[in-house]
């Protein structure tokens, strides 16, 4: 137990400095963070990828709340996207968790590889000027894209961020509000993923402790209180750089955590 509240300290202090150096709410960072400490720390592999996004949801519902309320203060979310979104989020976040726990955690490695790759480049090689149109998605193109956004942002165990800004932006929403509204996109899919994750039945040898269903409760507690310390280090070291440079060298870092993962998929 001692030796896994250390390495959770550490992982969280790290991932406090990297969300404010990459503005990332954590997911990108913590999944594959979570899945080597608790693989250093001897845990088995087979139902480890669900506990990880489990638990990396489980942060996002806090620091999604933080950051909702703080850009609703400077009037950038746009309430009347979120409300329309709303119920397609959470509907395909709650089937992904239905999906997830069905899977090996092998499986769900592929996933987070392949669609971290996917926007790694789009963030190294995406414009923001580029469009596939000029307002939101209504109707049917909405119904089908909001559940898509929950679907795929539970199987890698992110927030709104890193698939609701590109799919905004595409859509001709301005970048700063964009990322205000993803804020919401986050909660939207934290909260009933995370409320499902809690019933998802695990074999218990199998789980570190302080686990329940899929959520370690113990590095919720540890990721949390770690960010609120190290993250104002990585948002001041974020603000002595340049801001394409500070893109790419997310994109660069995604890259290679994402082909670190499928490494350890196949067996590497």
């Amino acid at each position: 137990m001692v030796t896994m509240i250390i390495a959770l300290m550490i992982v969280g202090a790290i991932a406090g400095v990297l969300a404010g150096l990459f503005g990332v709410g954590g997911g990108m960072v913590l999944v594959p963070a979570f899945f080597y400490a608790f693989t250093t720390l001897g845990y088995p592999h087979e139902n480890l990828m669900q506990i990880c996004l489990a638990t990396s949801l489980a942060t996002i519902v806090v620091t999604s709340v933080r950051s909702l309320t703080s850009h609703n203060k400077h009037g950038g979310v746009d309430w009347n996207v979120l409300k329309t979104w709303a119920p397609g989020i959470m509907v395909g976040a709650i089937v992904s968790v239905m999906f997830a726990a069905q899977l090996k955690s092998v499986t769900l490695q592929w996933i987070f590889g392949c669609l971290g790759m996917f926007i790694g480049l789009y963030m190294a090689f995406g414009k923001t000027d580029w469009r596939v149109a000029d307002t939101m998605p209504t109707g049917i193109r909405r119904a089908i894209y909001s559940p898509l956004v929950g679907f795929f942002s539970v199987l890698m165990g992110i927030g709104g961020g890193s698939l609701g800004v590109p799919t905004m932006t595409l859509h001709g929403m301005p970048i700063h509000r964009a990322v205000a509204t993803s804020s919401g996109f986050g909660l939207l899919i934290a909260v009933p993923s995370v409320l499902g994750f809690f019933f998802v039945g695990l074999d218990p040898i199998n789980r570190p402790p302080l686990t329940v269903g899929a959520v370690n409760l113990a590095a919720f507690a540890l990721i949390v209180s770690m960010t609120f310390v190290t993250t104002p280090f990585g948002v001041a070291l974020a603000h002595k750089m340049d801001a394409k440079r500070l893109k790419r060298y997310f994109a660069i870092f995604l890259v290679f955590v994402a082909l670190n993962m499928l490494r350890k998929a196949m067996g590497y």
